[in-house]
Formats: structure tokens, sequence, C-alpha cells
């Protein structure tokens, strides 16, 4: 039998260990590498191909909700569950926009989990429990134009940079992580305040935080 191969990523070493620890004592599941960082994370799901990428949502460098979307753009095959610590509707939204087939809590059960990762790569759509009915109803009623906000103008790089313009990164260290030019980086910024109506760091530092970009 094939087990399933899961990318598991997540910025806190000790939760990693126990996830892996759990999953693979499953006969049916691999942990095939891990990552602790979203950009990261990308570059191992183009490179490594595995069934289910199984991450968090607050991460460095690039979220989880954007490095899903990123993904999904380049292998569309490749499952996402999203396992967070994060109850919010604007996060459980956007992760389904962005191509998450599972959004779960980490006070989840371990069978729970378990189960999960299995449906989630079967094809289907899984949800907590804890996740309310309003929210599921609201998505599927409304799709994309539910509670639209700024950063869904945003393209996927501009949120990129916009997280690690908050991050405190400078314009040289996010070219030399983006690999784009530094002219390039300072566009993207200057795109960034005039389609948010921002006018200095300060005011992207404090968007950032708002829309739970970044977390303080």
């Amino acid at each position: 039998m094939d087990k399933i191969r899961v990318l598991l990523v997540d910025d806190h070493t000790l939760f990693r260990e126990g996830i892996r620890a759990l999953l693979e004592s499953q006969p049916d599941i691999k942990i095939i590498s891990e990552a602790e960082d979203g950009h990261t994370a990308v570059k191992m799901a183009l490179d490594l191909d595995p069934d289910l990428v199984l991450m968090d949502i607050t991460m460095p460098l690039l979220n989880g909700l954007d490095c899903a979307q990123k993904i999904k753009r380049k292998k569309p095959e490749i499952q996402i569950l999203i396992l967070t610590m994060h109850e919010n509707e604007e996060y459980i939204r956007n992760a389904l926009a962005f191509g998450a087939s599972g959004y779960i809590l980490k006070d989840a059960s371990a069978e729970e989990l378990i189960s999960a990762v299995r449906s989630v790569h079967r094809g289907e759509l899984v949800l907590s429990p804890a996740i309310t009915s309003l929210v599921v109803l609201n998505y599927l009623r409304w799709g994309d134009s539910y509670n639209q906000d700024s950063t869904e103008f945003l393209s996927p790089r501009e949120r990129e940079v916009l997280q690690l313009i908050a991050e405190g990164h400078t314009n040289k260290q996010i070219a030399e992580i983006l690999c784009i030019s530094i002219k390039t980086v300072q566009a993207h910024r200057t795109n960034l305040m005039s389609k948010l109506d921002l006018h200095d760091k300060g005011e992207l530092i404090k968007y950032a935080i708002q829309k739970k970009i970044i977390e303080v």
C-alpha cells in the first residue's frame, strides 16, 4: 500500500516533532520532510511533490495562506491541510479561497487529525467541528465576494513583500529572500502604499498586524 507522503510545516520544532511521531505511527502515513517557514515550504513542495502539505498559518517569511496559494498555483494536485490555533472567520475563508482542503484547530484530538489527513488526501473538504456552521454557510453562499477585504486586491508577490516589510526586513534582505532586484522591491512597496492608501513603513506594519498577516 502506498503511503500518504506529507510535508510538515510549522515554525515550532517541538510541535513538529510531536506531529511527526503521531502521524508516522500510522501505517499509511509518511513525513517526507519538514519546513519551519513558508518560503522554504513552497520550495520543498515544488521539489518533493508531496501528496499533502500539513501546515500552520502564522510562520516567518511567508504565512501559510499565501504559501498554500503559491503551491496550488504551481501544483494543484498537492492537497493542503491547515493546522492552526486560529479560530478566525477571515483565516478560514481565505484558506479555502487560496486552495486549502482542510482547516483543523491545534486542540483537535489525535484521531481527528489523522482522519483529516486521510480525508483531505482522498480529495474531501474537512473542517474542524469547532468551526461554526455559520462560517461554512456564508462561504458557500457568498464565495470570494463575502466580506471581501483590501488584502484581496494585492498580488501574491505584494502580500509576500508586505509580510517581509512588517517582519522588519530591509529592501536588500527582501530582494535576497525573493531573488528579485532592490528596485523591484521598492516598486512593490510603492504599489502597496498606493493600493492600501498607506504612507510609511509604520502604517504598513500596523496594517499587517491588523489583518493578521503577522503576529506580535
